[in-house]
């Protein structure tokens, strides 16, 4: 059969076959340039164009620095000799030698760096530019001492200092190129005010005023001058000066207000100036400059009212400066300038706060540190009587400032000060007992029921996960930002489409290869790249914006006009028609980062009122114990109180608040016993009321069953504690406690601990009531526990036939064989030995009966070891009685019937140890 095709159609086949192995040279070619061009170009760029020489040996100091030790020793040297010119050799020349001496050095050494300069020696003109302006100061000291002695010598030094200050700048400004001149012009320029105010017998106060005026200076000289070592220079002599300037006018806002709120406002003038020019110092300086203001106006409010509202004027001040953070009343200041302004504020505010701690200290820590005794009907004097009473104002004006903010950290920060208020309030005023008791009974309950009911605090304050309201700066610079076209952004890509980061990929597929202008801006891997011109497509989080289209000039599903893109072979592969960012694709946006979630306002406030209301809590009690009626009082309302956040409360406050109320009711309880006289045994058997109480409770209130009843269980421990000195008391304690335990194991999910609880406590109260009885036999204690572990492991045994007999028969035949088996070796009857042997003996016959393994070890010890007991005295007798070569005689013989059945003893050996160990 012929199946060859027709020539015509064989010859289309055949154009067909050739076209696609041209189309895939093509695409092979291109794909294999692109290769070349990505491995090969990083290291043409990295050959140098021109041949490397080796390096030299590093010498030990280079010529620059070698040139620079030398003419600064020539300097210095130079210097020592002109001044020891000046001050020794001066007298031996007359007054034309001495003029055209200093006239010709000091001509000759500003002259010379004009001339050096221009020959490009620079380090020699600047050491001999620093030698004349040396000389510059020899001369004024010379004329002052030929010409001008009889002037005052530190207005002469003033005037003097200025002189040379501009001239100094002037030669600088002249010689631009010298670095020294102008920064010492800026040196000099310190001295005029300071030492003209010295000189015309100003006090502190002008010397002051001297500082601040030249520290102004040379802040101007930092804002409007460009050498940085002139401005490095001023601004060294501004902080100087200033800080003494106003170092000087807080000394003086104490002793004379007067006189140091002006220098301290101008002071702070000229610091917001500074911190509004310079954004970078904004903060320091802003912080400055309201600590100067609070200084002043605080010193000006101290001076006008008395002692006790000093510091209540300061938190005033300290307030109004920290209210310029607020939109509307600070908006047109900088954020600096408002931050720095806001620290200063607060850190007053905070200084007034540390200040009326100590009545809250007092109130809260007082009544803790008893000094009569109870129900003595005697009270303790408050601490801090004369503490000023200005201190519960500077309380309530704060927290009134913090509850206006809405945030949450000041709502937290002012229901603080509330709770501090109510605390320092009975310390201050010296209030009496009866409404010192009834207000710490009113703050715990008011502290309770926010921690129960925290949403009135809440209202105004922003909800986790929304933005706050921004600020104007915020605002600003979003509109600033904003792209007012609001135009989907697009991928970059240069002329013709080529990315400018580097060649396209080829592709490889498709008919044809596509040319430079069908390739989509890529790098190397395939990912898009952004041209600097054009409008960023990043969202806030640098993700790139979506839409319909995801590369320039792409198809309808997102597939560059020129065919896909596939990524370098180390990327995985795009899916056909996918675009760049789709599943699938080289390039995929970064997952968001996971943030921990932020608590809710209502419970960090509940929080803080909660732990506000158990220290009042605590107050009251202990206060409350200086009188009986006033105990059974505070303890009824605690546990009231706490019953109720119990009952209404959530999560952790629950339990604390349920544990709480426990002791509470312990508390009452002991109250009530010690009220009737009763004795300690007595008052433990009482106080187990309340672990009863809690085991009821438990089986109904699920959620705080087992902090209430642990809690319960520990009163319980301290009843055993009281019970302790008469045994008779302490076994019946243990009995009723083993009832409210084995109460509690009715429970299906208390049965596993309570129940051994129970027998624990059961047997422990036998022992004790054996104890007390004065019984001596220790059948009599160990029989109770092995009788019921017995019991305990045969029905394991009944219910898992693989339980080990060790587990299950181990320790209850331990507890009574091993004690029987030591008062047998004592005793020296013959009734408990046969007894103990009988027993053993049964033992040991069930386990071999049975193959359990504790029985048949335990019973065959105590069972040899009884009947050795019993038998060594006539074995004594029997070995006294025989001639001594015998027992040597039989050893012997006994050695070699052992050595003679080795093999098979060892055989025997094996064989018993297998069938122990097949038993259970």
């Amino acid at each position: 059969m012929d199946n060859s095709l027709p020539p015509a159609d064989e010859l289309v086949l055949v154009d067909r076959e050739l076209a696609q192995l041209e189309a895939r040279r093509t695409q092979l070619l291109a794909r294999r340039a692109w290769l070349v061009q990505v491995l090969y170009r990083p290291a043409r760029a990295a050959t140098p164009r021109w041949p490397v020489t080796p390096a030299a040996p590093a010498a030990d100091s280079t010529p620059r620095s070698a040139q620079n030790v030398l003419l600064t020793l020539g300097g210095t040297l130079l210097t020592i000799a002109a001044v020891a010119f000046t001050l020794v050799s001066w007298g031996s020349m007359g007054i034309g030698g001495r003029a055209a001496v200093l006239c010709a050095v000091t001509g000759a050494a500003l002259s010379a760096p004009v001339v050096l300069l221009r020959r490009g020696l620079v380090s020699t003109g600047e050491s001999v530019a620093v030698l004349g302006l040396v000389l510059t100061v020899l001369d004024a000291y010379a004329l002052h001492r030929v010409a001008l002695s009889d002037t005052d010598g530190l207005g002469y030094a003033a005037v003097a200092s200025a002189v040379l200050a501009g001239a100094w700048a002037a030669y600088g400004s002249a010689l631009p190129r010298l670095r020294v001149p102008l920064p010492a012009g800026v040196v000099a320029a310190q001295l005029p005010l300071p030492l003209g105010v010295l000189a015309a017998g100003g006090g502190a106060t002008a010397f002051a005023w001297a500082a601040l005026v030249t520290a102004a200076a040379d802040g101007a000289v930092v804002l409007w001058t460009r050498p940085l070592p002139v401005r490095i220079t001023a601004g060294a002599g501004a902080a100087l000066l200033g800080g003494w300037a106003l170092l000087t006018g807080g000394w003086l806002s104490f002793s004379s207000p007067w006189s140091g709120a002006p220098l301290l406002l101008a002071g702070a003038a000229v610091c917001l100036y500074a911190a509004w020019r310079t954004p970078g110092w904004a903060v320091a300086v802003s912080v400055v400059a309201g600590l100067a203001v609070v200084a002043a106006l605080g010193g000006l409010l101290r001076s006008a009212v008395p002692g006790d509202w000093a510091v209540p004027g300061y938190v005033l001040c300290g307030l109004v400066l920290a209210s310029v953070w607020r939109a509307g009343v600070g908006a047109r200041l900088p954020r600096g300038v408002r931050t720095g302004l806001t620290g200063a504020g607060a850190a007053t505010v905070a200084l007034g706060l540390l200040w009326a701690l100590p009545p809250v200290a007092g109130g809260a820590l007082g009544p803790l540190a008893r000094t009569t005794e109870v129900w003595s009907g005697e009270h303790t004097g408050p601490a801090l009587v004369a503490y000023p009473a200005t201190a519960a104002l500077v309380l309530a004006v704060v927290a009134a400032a913090l509850a206006s903010v809405p945030r949450l950290w000041a709502r937290c920060g002012a229901l603080a000060l509330v709770w501090a208020l109510l605390t320092a309030l009975p310390v201050a005023p010296g209030l009496p007992y009866a409404a010192t008791l009834a207000l710490q009974l009113l703050t715990t309950a008011a502290a309770l029921w926010i921690a129960v009911r925290p949403a009135p605090l809440t209202r105004g304050l922003p909800r986790p996960g929304t933005t706050p309201a921004a600020s104007p700066d915020a605002r600003t610079t979003a509109a600033r930002t904003t792209d007012p076209t609001n135009r989907p952004a697009t991928a970059a890509t240069g002329p013709s489409g080529v990315s400018a980061t580097g060649p396209a990929e080829p592709p490889t597929s498709g008919p044809s290869a596509p040319g430079p202008a069908d390739r989509p801006a890529s790098g190397p891997v395939g990912t898009p790249v952004a041209d600097p011109a054009a409008p960023s497509a990043s969202g806030p989080a640098g993700q790139p914006a979506s839409g319909p289209a995801t590369s320039p000039a792409s198809g309808p599903a997102g597939q560059s006009a020129g065919g896909s893109v596939p990524p370098p072979p180390s990327a995985p592969p795009r899916a056909p028609g996918a675009g760049f960012g789709a599943p699938g694709t080289g390039w995929m946006p970064p997952r968001p980062r996971p943030q921990a979630s932020a608590a809710e306002p209502g419970t960090v406030l509940g929080w803080v009122a909660y732990a506000g209301g158990l220290v009042s809590a605590a107050g009251a009690v202990a206060l409350a114990l200086d009188v009986r009626g006033a105990t059974f009082l505070a303890l009824g309302a605690v546990l009231g109180l706490l019953t109720g956040v119990a009952v209404l409360g959530t999560g952790a406050r629950r339990a604390v608040s349920a544990c709480g109320a426990v002791l509470a009711a312990a508390g009452l309880v002991f109250a009530g016993a010690a009220a009737a006289g009763l004795e300690a045994h007595w008052t433990g058997l009482a106080l187990l009321l309340v672990p009863a109480a809690t085991a009821a409770v438990g089986a109904t209130a699920r959620p705080v069953a087992l902090p209430v009843e642990i809690t319960g269980a520990a009163v319980g421990l301290s009843a055993l504690g009281l019970a302790a000195s008469r045994p008779a008391f302490l076994a019946l304690v243990l009995a009723l406690g083993g009832v409210i335990a084995a109460a509690t194991a009715v429970r299906p999910e208390r049965r596993r601990f309570a129940s051994w609880a129970a027998a624990g406590l059961f047997l422990l109260a036998a022992w004790v009531r054996l104890g007390a009885w004065g019984v001596t036999t220790p059948e009599a204690y160990t029989l109770p526990v092995t009788v019921p572990a017995l019991v305990v492991g045969f029905l394991r045994r009944r219910r898992d036939p693989e339980a080990s007999s060790w587990t299950a028969y181990g320790p209850g035949l331990a507890v009574t064989l091993l004690p029987s088996l030591g008062a047998a070796w004592t005793d020296p009857e013959w009734v408990r030995p046969l007894v103990l042997g009988v027993a053993a003996l049964v033992v040991t016959l069930l386990g071999a009966r049975f193959r359990l393994q504790a029985l048949l070890l335990l019973g065959g010890t105590v069972l040899a070891l009884d009947g050795l007991h019993e038998l060594a005295p006539y074995v004594v007798q029997v070995v006294g009685a025989l001639p001594r070569w015998l027992p040597p005689a039989l050893a012997g013989l006994l050695l070699l019937a052992v050595g003679a059945t080795y093999e098979q003893r060892l055989r025997d050996a094996r064989r018993l140890r297998e069938r122990l160990a097949r038993m259970r």
